[in-house]
């Protein structure tokens, strides 16, 4: 018999990625939405075919009729304390109660298992809803990827392409990690069709320097780059005070201060990984930095 997943968070972007990975694996996927979704992003998962299961008020017991015989959630919820926190333990509960063995708790980001409270807001929520799941009798497995790669020509000012320089903070060697979200999307769906995985699993697409990123960017482009470094982990630290002093965006998901807390943890020698498990399904094709610059770029070659 096919193993039922279910995937939650499948309107978002990742989530969405997550289910269109699945539909290339020997796998039933349903999909839980809330039933006031976007049309739009409603009607795209029904063209993939998938099962869709709507819920009106995300309580626990509609969400025990969509769990019944899954044999894996994948959690895609993204957002703050009402969904990090308060929906996806809703979820959560309901799997336990539907008797699903296993789940794939909402996390995609760098190792913050060393970190304390109070150094990355969307982190610290996250760590919360462990020390929830953790005392559950669900298996659960955590995917920890880095940072997507796409934030690096997006959301993420470190290759700023109009001035030509990569900005960086602390040491230009130090090696961070970076994952696309297909590559998160399809690592993410082997964790939920193999029966025997670990707490925690680390990837990382690409292990990359900034003194790399800028030789990269230099070939890709055919411009040269150049190192800018305002200063290190302290100077950091002050800025992103002055931020969220400044533009505290609480109730946004990605506020300026949150991207600076983001890098500063990735900086840190506390996230980094001692050993990568991107060996664990030999079949995936991890996407490096350099490739995802040349295919954004347009260029087959450099």
């Amino acid at each position: 018999m096919k193993k039922i997943i279910l995937v939650a968070g499948a309107t978002g972007n990742l989530g969405l990625r997550i289910v269109k990975a699945l539909l290339n694996k020997d796998a039933e996927i349903l999909v839980v939405v809330r039933s006031n979704s976007a049309i739009e992003k409603i009607k795209e998962l029904e063209n993939l075919g998938v099962k869709i299961y709507k819920v009106s008020s995300w309580n626990l017991e509609e969400l025990k009729t969509s769990c019944i015989g899954v044999s894996c959630v994948i959690s895609a919820l993204a957002g703050l304390r009402e969904v990090v926190i308060d929906a996806q333990k809703v979820l959560l509960d309901a799997a336990i109660l539907a008797g699903v063995p296993r789940f794939i708790p909402s996390d995609y980001s760098l190792d913050f298992t060393k970190f304390s409270y109070g150094e990355n807001r969307n982190l610290d929520l996250r760590r919360e809803f462990h020390e929830y799941l953790d005392k559950t009798s669900i298996s659960a497995t955590s995917i920890f990827n880095g940072a997507f790669t796409e934030l690096l020509i997006d959301e993420m000012p470190m290759i700023l392409f109009k001035q030509k320089m990569i900005l960086y903070w602390g040491n230009k060697d130090y090696k961070l990690g970076f994952t696309t979200m297909d590559n998160t999307a399809e690592f993410t769906t082997k964790v939920a069709l193999d029966s025997n995985t670990p707490r925690y699993l680390r990837i990382a697409g690409d292990l990359i320097s900034p003194r790399e990123v800028k030789v990269i960017a230099s070939q890709v482009t055919g411009q040269k780059f150049r190192l800018f470094r305002p200063g290190g982990q302290r100077l950091l630290a002050i800025i992103i005070k002055i931020a969220r002093k400044l533009a505290p965006g609480e109730k946004e998901l990605y506020p300026a201060w949150q991207g600076m807390q983001y890098m500063h943890n990735m900086i840190d020698e506390r996230s980094k990984i001692a050993k990568l498990d991107n060996s664990r399904y030999p079949e995936i094709q991890w996407t490096t930095v350099k490739y995802f610059l040349l295919k954004h770029h347009g260029k087959k070659s450099i």
